[in-house]
């Protein structure tokens, strides 16, 4: 069934790009992308935030074992590199 669909000429850039890259006509390329979008849509996955799609994996992992806990104030420890780093630099 022909559809006719409007594209800005960045996005009519892209799909060209993209058809000739997969070896696609620029209509197999749109059907496949609204068959991607149906399928995340399905499954969830276009309602849901990273942190959910990742929670089910999230402090799964023992970095060390032993109670070492090394994630333990990461952001802390981080940001005290930067700092340090900053006065390196600053002292050069």
């Amino acid at each position: 069934m022909p559809t006719s669909i409007r594209l800005d000429p960045q996005a009519e850039r892209l799909l060209r790009r993209l058809a000739k890259q997969r070896g696609q006509t620029k209509s197999e390329v749109v059907r496949a992308a609204i068959q991607s979008l149906a399928h995340e849509m399905e499954a969830g996955v276009g309602h849901a935030s990273a942190y959910d799609r990742l929670a089910h994996v999230i402090g799964i992992i023992d970095s060390g074992g032993g109670g070492t806990a090394l994630s333990e104030d990461t952001g802390a420890k981080f940001r005290a590199l930067l700092a340090e780093r900053q006065r390196d630099r600053r002292s050069r």
